[in-house]
């Protein structure tokens, strides 16, 4: 059954929760139980130990507010990215720049020229 290897490496992961730090350092465990103690704890933002290793403080403060923000409509979780994905300035185009100038935003295609120079 090798569809499942997929499955059975998210399953073997060791996920935590990047909303809230350990005293020691780390954080703590994924999830949150029917406890008291618990409960209280705002909606956690799980990701695998390794990719929380690798995020800096303000990725991991992003994508816990970006959370947090989608709320728990219905009872379910809302699933949101991890990495917020950067716009770009004008329309949103994050392709390759191409040679040329034309009001600031650099073009060498005709089709692109025509396009931008609507814009200006």
């Amino acid at each position: 059954m090798s569809g499942h290897k997929g499955l059975d490496k998210w399953f073997k992961q060791d996920w935590v929760d990047i909303g809230s730090k350990k005293k020691g350092g780390g954080h703590k465990k994924c999830g949150r139980s029917k406890q008291k103690a618990d409960a209280k704890r705002k909606y956690p933002k799980c990701v695998p130990a390794a990719k929380a290793a690798r995020m800096t403080d303000s990725q991991k403060r992003s994508a816990v507010s970006r959370k947090r923000a989608a709320g728990n409509p219905g009872g379910k979780p809302t699933n949101v990215k991890t990495f917020a994905r950067k716009k770009a300035a004008m329309g949103g185009y994050m392709g390759k720049m191409i040679d040329g100038d034309l009001g600031g935003v650099n073009v060498s295609n005709p089709s692109y020229k025509k396009y931008y120079q609507g814009m200006l």
